[in-house]
């Protein structure tokens, strides 16, 4: 979706989920394995055979070699990371759609819906049969080109002197 954070790097957004994905044992070792080896077999740039038997070693702890894993990969770069997610997609789809990073809300969002409300307010402000406001509607309008654009001013300038004609 759009309303999420698309400028935050592949490799901030695993630092973030890295707790969720270790934590309660929400990966079972057969995901791990099945993630580990298609990084390995289908990315073989991403993990190279030495690296995916060490991270499919059953003598550590699925803990330890998830966390060494995430880490490995942010060491390595933005690619390797979006290709982990990738992996992951493929494989715990739901637990893919339930990452915190995948939560968040962008600024830009916010900043949406305060726009939307000024829009209504100021349309409601504009509104009012009281004549007193139009014309202090106008000179606000007139006065903020900066804030919104040309083309929108210049409409909601019409639309004003409609009404205060009426």
């Amino acid at each position: 979706m759009m309303l999420y954070k698309t400028y935050q790097s592949y490799c901030h957004r695993l630092q973030h989920d890295m707790y969720f994905l270790t934590s309660n044992s929400r990966l079972n070792e057969q995901v791990v394995d099945k993630i580990i080896l298609q990084l390995n077999r289908v990315y073989p740039q991403i993990l190279s055979n030495a690296e995916a038997e060490k991270f499919r070693n059953p003598k550590a702890s699925l803990h330890t070699r998830l966390s060494d894993l995430i880490k490995h990969l942010q060491k390595k770069g933005d690619r390797h990371c979006q290709e982990f997610y990738r992996a992951l997609q493929i494989n715990a789809e739901e637990l893919y759609n339930d990452l915190p990073s995948r939560k968040i809300l962008s600024p830009v969002f916010f900043l949406a819906c305060f726009s939307v409300a000024a829009g209504f307010a100021l349309f409601w402000y504009c509104c009012n049969s009281d004549t007193k406001v139009v014309g202090r509607a106008r000179r606000i309008l007139g006065f903020s080109p900066i804030i919104i654009g040309r083309h929108v001013r210049n409409i909601c300038m019409l639309y004003l002197e409609d009404i205060s004609r009426n």
